[in-house]
């Protein structure tokens, strides 16, 4: 025989024992809250005491609920970090290198910086030159040593006068057009300029070798005292280079006399200044000068 399909509830015990508790459950929690309204009109001071105490039954409960959303909270904090990880490695990899960008330029301002005020010193304190300008280029492969000047006879610029930069000897006027001007390097091979030692005068010539280096001899070629190390000026012996200006630092001593490096880099050294051709007469000149400008003591 078919069962029907829809039974009432009192024809299963179980049924009927659900309901029962349900009803149970229904009437406890009317009789509980109206137990606890009548308590709360009848006896506040106890009420509250009840309503405190459950709170701290149910602290752990709401500690606990707020750990787990914490914790959730935190997975998705790490997982967006995870996600725009790339986009901010390549934001900071843009700002490292803009600001590497920077630290070069302001070094290379720094460097052009400390060049003019060495040179503005040299100007101030050497009253023979003639006018400053920048060296546009420099053979640095050939033999033959020549560098292009941005000025030329525009500024009294001729051949045969001193070429020098902040940190000593660049070399001389080779040819001057209307503006610029052709420059024999110091260690060109034609270029012979008399030097000696800072420490002790001792007298010597220096001559380029077209690689970028000096040959340096003593006049008297039985004695070679040179060390590595040894600073030469111009002697300003022969005229055209005035003296005392800083020449070359030795590199090593030769059968012949010693290996020497320039001390001014024409391929690092922009500004430049021209100077008079060095005479005696010049020099006599320009003292008279000074000492008739000067105040009475």
């Amino acid at each position: 025989m078919v069962r029907p399909a829809h039974r009432r509830p009192g024809q299963s015990r179980k049924a009927q024992t659900s309901l029962f508790v349900a009803y149970v459950i229904a009437v406890t929690g009317a009789v509980a809250g109206l137990l606890l309204a009548i308590l709360s009109v009848a006896d506040p001071v106890g009420f509250a005491a009840l309503r405190v105490a459950s709170h701290e039954v149910t602290a752990p409960i709401a500690r606990g609920t707020r750990s787990v959303i914490g914790s959730i909270s935190g997975i998705d904090d790490a997982v967006s970090a995870y996600v725009g990880a790339g986009s901010q490695n390549r934001r900071l990899r843009a700002e490292l290198a803009d600001a590497r960008r920077q630290i070069v330029a302001t070094s290379a301002l720094q460097e052009e910086n400390r060049q003019l005020k060495a040179l503005l010193q040299l100007q101030e304190a050497d009253k023979r030159g003639i006018a400053n300008g920048y060296l546009l280029t420099s053979t640095s492969t050939s033999s033959k040593r020549i560098a292009l000047l941005s000025i030329g006879r525009n500024v009294g610029v001729g051949p045969g006068q001193p070429v020098r930069g902040a940190d000593g000897l660049i070399g001389r006027v080779l040819t001057s057009g209307p503006s610029v001007s052709q420059v024999l390097l110091l260690t060109d091979v034609d270029n012979i300029v008399p030097v000696r030692r800072a420490r002790d005068g001792l007298p010597a010539l220096s001559s380029g070798r077209g690689n970028g280096d000096l040959d340096v001899r003593t006049l008297n070629i039985a004695n070679n005292p040179f060390k590595p190390g040894d600073i030469l000026v111009t002697s300003g012996t022969g005229g055209l280079y005035p003296p005392n200006i800083p020449v070359a630092i030795v590199v090593r001593r030769t059968n012949e006399g010693a290996l020497a490096r320039p001390l001014a880099d024409p391929a690092k050294v922009d500004t430049v200044a021209v100077l008079r051709p060095y005479t005696p007469d010049t020099i006599e000149a320009a003292s008279t000068a000074a000492a008739a400008s000067a105040p009475a003591q």
